[in-house]
């Protein structure tokens, strides 16, 4: 049976406005980076996609490589749409991105025109979209033209392929010379997506942050719990079934070893304030108003479910965050 939407999925989650802009992100939104490649059970990802939107989760982010192999992502969630949630297309928000190496040779990397353009229509065929909500710039290009790339998501948004576009892992200071080009073009720049954590708190250091509340530009982080590290998955050693085991590329056990006194600490923190750990630390992100969206990844519903708990719940007082940041920085 086709898939059936929860007729309360927008009673509890909260929407928040990307800058100054007119696009509300929900605070919870679903990234497509893990679980949805071709190494990945069919049946649990459309589980993923219904309990996100069911819990009003309508922002799905994906990129062209996402996978493995790259590109799957984009190729599987386009089948869910369209086979399942083709009828609510116009109730989700749906981001890609180019940038990292997609394809062999000279023109499928980094920040031409050549190369975003062409991602782009590769994109929306992989997916069976006329258009993407948000467009995205996937890293900072050393040596293309900062005008050359900005001006190819001018491209993207005024060929009506892209409603919104977006920058990603770029630092304060080149964010704003992006957004005065964008902004001479009239192009709808709206959002920065970026890493962010209680452990990693480079867009802090970085400028970004700063420069896109100045700016009123939105930003929605991403890997807000350190690769599985700010959660309770840890605290008792590495399982033999988690990825660290079975894919060493992203979190290596050392890390683990490494901070597992500040994660026992923070999860003190977490138990006194009657949520997990992985729910103060998404709550952490929101905390001041400055962060639009915080992205999840999960490879079980359940997760998705736990991860919503923190609506209604983002609220820390002094003490705590006094406390949050001796752990971490002692």
């Amino acid at each position: 049976m086709r898939y059936q939407a929860s007729g309360g999925r927008y009673e509890t989650m909260v929407y928040n406005r990307l800058g100054k802009s007119g696009l509300k992100l929900p605070m919870i939104s679903l990234g497509l980076w893990h679980n949805f490649g071709d190494n990945s059970d069919y049946e649990n990802m459309k589980a993923l996609c219904f309990t996100a939107f069911d819990r009003g989760i309508t922002h799905f982010d994906l990129a062209n490589n996402y996978g493995p192999e790259a590109g799957a992502a984009e190729r599987n969630f386009g089948k869910i749409l369209k086979e399942e949630m083709q009828d609510y297309r116009d109730e989700m928000i749906i981001s890609t991105k180019a940038g990292y190496e997609m394809w062999d040779g000279p023109y499928g990397n980094w920040g031409s025109r050549k190369y975003l353009l062409a991602s782009l229509d590769q994109s929306l065929k992989r997916m069976g979209l006329e258009y993407v909500d948000i467009f995205y710039h996937h890293r900072m290009d050393p040596e293309t033209p900062l005008e050359e790339t900005m001006g190819a998501l001018n491209s993207a948004v005024k060929s009506g392929k892209a409603l919104y576009a977006g920058i990603s892992n770029y630092d304060g200071k080149t964010m704003k010379k992006a957004a005065a080009i964008l902004e001479d073009l009239k192009c709808p720049f709206v959002i920065n997506q970026n890493r962010y954590s209680i452990f990693d708190r480079s867009i802090e250091k970085n400028g970004l942050k700063a420069a896109a509340t100045e700016l009123g530009k939105g930003i929605i982080a991403f890997s807000p719990l350190a690769q599985g590290l700010l959660t309770e998955r840890y605290l008792n050693g590495v399982p033999k079934d988690s990825r660290i085991k079975t894919d060493g590329r992203f979190l290596k056990e050392e890390q683990v070893s490494e901070r597992i006194e500040q994660i026992q600490a923070l999860n003190e923190i977490a138990k006194q304030r009657g949520q997990s750990l992985a729910q103060m630390a998404l709550s952490w992100i929101m905390k001041d108003g400055e962060v639009a969206s915080v992205l999840i990844g999960a490879s079980k519903p359940e997760q998705i479910i736990d991860n919503c708990g923190i609506i209604g719940n983002i609220h820390f007082t002094e003490e705590e965050l006094q406390k949050i940041d001796e752990i971490v920085f002692r």
